[in-house]
């Protein structure tokens, strides 16, 4: 396999990839085809594709803070069953992360990711592949070390109507200090500030819970 990296939407891969990602995801999670063509241009986001005899097999997305020195995983996606893709990809998603870190003169503390709660997704099929099932990628993010964060998420639809999205957990992978039992929740609050940003429209659930974060000092980390 081929870790590609996509940077332009006129990528012949990323039609591939867009595609994958609408027979995995639900409407909401998925960003429009056009909405794409900025965002990857921005140096900070990292869009990589598992690529098998020129087909895109699989796919992930993730950034770097260097400011607040942890990064978070977007998205992985296992298009097939059976082919080694998700180790794949979380192998060179960890060794680039760790040379963007080094570059940019700080270290890799943590990342944070976005897992389905199987409790309350369990109408979703994922395109059927047994890879994606919410219980399979939570057992697996929890073997990579995510834990959950003691808190009631929401997060703002990328279809950019304002509606929230319920059905989601905010995990969070410690790496700097691995048995770290908590994290500061004025950091979790400035990553979800700086991570939602670019959405302008937030329903007021979302407002409601850094609200609540920035009168916490610290989130719990529980296991998933």
């Amino acid at each position: 396999m081929d870790y590609h990296r996509i940077t332009n939407i006129a990528d012949p891969y990323f039609r591939q990839m867009h595609e994958l990602m609408q027979t995995v995801f639900p409407p909401e999670e998925v960003l429009a085809y056009d909405l794409w063509a900025e965002p990857l241009q921005d140096p900070g986001i990292r869009v990589f594709v598992a690529i098998l005899d020129g087909q895109v097999v699989g796919a992930t997305e993730y950034r770097y803070y260097a400011d607040m020195q942890v990064a978070m995983t977007d998205f992985t996606i296992i298009g097939r069953d059976g082919l080694g893709i998700g180790p794949f990809l979380a192998r060179r998603r960890m060794a680039d992360l760790r040379q963007v870190a080094a570059e940019a003169g700080g270290k890799l503390k943590g990342m944070f990711a976005e897992i389905y709660n199987p409790a309350l997704s369990e109408g979703l099929e994922f395109g059927g592949v047994k890879s994606m099932n919410a219980y399979v990628r939570r057992e697996v993010l929890a073997h990579l070390g995510y834990l959950k964060l003691d808190l009631d998420y929401v997060h703002p639809s990328w279809q950019i109507d304002g509606e929230a999205v319920h059905g989601l957990d905010l995990c969070f992978m410690p790496i700097d200090d691995a048995d770290a039992d908590a994290v500061p929740a004025s950091l979790v609050a400035t990553f979800l500030e700086t991570y939602y940003a670019v959405l302008t429209e937030k329903p007021d659930a979302w407002y409601r819970m850094v609200k609540g974060l920035r009168e916490r000092d610290s989130v719990r980390l529980l296991p998933i």
